[in-house]
Order: structure tokens, then C-alpha cells, then sequence
């Protein structure tokens, strides 16, 4: 009986500890954390119409942002063009209406489109990772993109028509943007996964985060707000100012570094330093000291 009684006052203690951690919790979590659909953030300009400048025409949002990036719907003309290429180029794995189920397909087989917004679909045409070359393959790889930039457009606006969405396609003013500040949230940001260089670097189970060379200003903003694969979707926690700041870093000193030291060694950093002056200097005093002793 004795043991009986203590195990009963145990599990009371437990369910009361609960309670008490569970009910502060339930009690303090804003209602609305939960509700806000995808890629909608309270926080005013960071990717969302809640911007300084919002255009709209009949009602309905064409553009919205601020001094740093302006975002842009694809012009609805271009829906009709963009169905036929989506028909043509992608219906067979997202189905003919874009919810990721395909003809005598599977509900959840491929990726549902319908409410990414027009910067994921662009990002995903634009960088050559979809139509995919392999659509079996864990991770799809940036290639030659088979759509022009106006026929991705297209492909976009189509998809938008169907339930419209952000983010929309973002346009970067690099001019006015920090490379410093860039720098510093790069670090703070992207350097675990791309590398403080951007060179890239494997994740887990087969996936790895990309080469930052040679990518468009767009197309790293989309990555940024959309969080394409493995990468975190960066829309609310960082400002329009904020991304237009890595953006500069990753075209400017990611993509054309200055190197002001000398060689750059593949931005490989101590390694390679290390390597070569291992190479050069024990290597020619190695050499200097076998010609001094064949001259005695």
C-alpha cells in the first residue's frame, strides 16, 4: 500500500507540474501566431504588402516595399501563356490545376503550387531547378533554366491567378545598400550552411546547401524570403534593408572577391595558406640547404 500511495502522489506532482508550465504558456502565446498564412509576417516591411508603398489597381495589390526592394506581381496578361507552358512543362508531377496530385496520382505526391506566391515559382523556374531533370532526385540542382525569363514570368502569373499570394518578385536597389551590414548578417545568417565564402557546403541525407557564384540579385532575394529546400524561409525576422544588405555582400565580395592580400587560393582561408607556405618555404630551404652542402 505504501508503495502504491507514493507512486499516486508521483504522478499527481507530474500532472500538476504540467499544468502549471502548460497554462502560462496557452495564456501568453498571441492568438495570432498561429493563423497567419504562409509567408505573412506582422512586422512592416520585411516581404509582405505590410510595406511603406503599396500600389494597387482595381483593388488588388501590383506592387508593394520600400526604398530597398520593390516587389512586383507578374502582369495577369501573361496568364494565359503561362498556363500553356505550365501544361506543357510541369502539369505531369504538379497536376494539371498545380496542387501537386498529377493525373491517377497520389494527393501529396509532389508539391501542392497553388499559394507560394510568384517569387517562389520564379526562383524555382529561373534557376534552372525546375522542370527537373530528375524528378526522383533528393535535391533538385541549379542548371541552364529551359524557360526564358518572360516565360517563368508567365508560368508565375498563372499559378498566382489560382489563389493570389506573396511573396511577389522582388527588385533589390543595390545602390543604396551596406556591404558591411551585408557582411555581418551573412555571417550571422547564411556562413553555417553556404560557407563564409558561398562556396557551399553538404547537409544531411544527400542534400547540401549551394554554390553562391554567379546568381542574379533577384534570385537570392527569393531565396531569401521563400526558403527554397533545406534553407529557412527568412520573411519577418529580417528587414527589406536588411536583405538588400546581404544581397550587395553576396554579389559584390561573395561573387567578385578583391582579395587585397594577393592570391585568393580558392577562398579556402588557412588551409591553402598554410599548404603553400608549407610548399614553398620547407621546399626551398629544403633545396637551398642540399645546393649548400654539394658545394662543400
Amino acid at each position: 500500500m505504501g508503495a502504491s500511495s507514493a507512486r499516486r502522489s508521483r504522478i499527481v506532482a507530474w500532472g500538476l507540474s504540467a499544468f502549471v508550465v502548460a497554462v502560462p504558456l496557452a495564456w501568453f502565446t498571441p492568438a495570432h501566431a498561429s493563423t497567419l498564412p504562409p509567408y505573412q509576417t506582422g512586422r512592416r516591411n520585411a516581404g509582405t504588402p505590410n510595406s511603406s508603398v503599396v500600389v494597387k489597381k482595381h483593388g488588388v495589390v501590383t506592387s508593394y516595399g520600400d526604398s530597398a526592394i520593390t516587389y512586383r506581381a507578374p502582369s495577369p496578361a501573361l496568364a494565359a501563356l503561362g498556363q500553356a507552358l505550365y501544361l506543357q512543362n510541369c502539369a505531369s508531377c504538379h497536376g494539371t490545376e498545380a496542387n501537386g496530385v498529377p493525373a491517377a496520382g497520389t494527393t501529396g505526391a509532389y508539391p501542392n503550387l497553388v499559394g507560394l506566391g510568384p517569387a517562389t515559382i520564379d526562383f524555382w523556374i529561373e534557376s534552372g531547378r525546375m522542370p527537373a531533370a530528375d524528378p526522383r532526385s533528393v535535391q533538385a540542382p541549379r542548371r541552364t533554366p529551359r524557360l526564358t525569363h518572360d516565360q517563368a514570368l508567365a508560368v508565375a502569373a498563372w499559378i498566382n491567378s489560382l489563389s493570389p499570394s506573396y511573396p511577389y518578385i522582388p527588385t533589390v536597389n543595390l545602390k543604396d545598400a551596406n556591404v558591411a551590414n551585408g557582411a555581418a548578417l551573412f555571417a550571422l545568417n547564411c556562413a553555417a550552411c553556404h560557407t563564409i565564402e558561398g562556396d557551399g557546403d553538404a547537409l544531411a541525407r544527400s542534400t547540401f546547401a549551394p554554390s553562391l557564384r554567379n546568381i542574379p540579385a533577384t534570385q537570392v532575394a527569393e531565396a531569401i524570403r521563400t526558403g527554397p529546400g533545406n534553407m529557412p524561409r527568412f520573411t519577418g525576422n529580417l528587414s527589406d534593408y536588411q536583405v538588400a544588405d546581404i544581397v550587395k555582400y553576396v554579389t559584390t565580395e561573395i561573387q567578385h572577391p578583391r582579395n587585397p592580400g594577393g592570391f585568393g587560393l580558392g577562398g579556402l582561408g588557412p588551409v591553402a595558406e598554410g599548404f603553400v607556405g608549407l610548399l614553398l618555404g620547407v621546399g626551398l630551404l629544403a633545396l637551398v640547404g642540399f645546393w649548400v652542402g654539394e658545394r662543400q
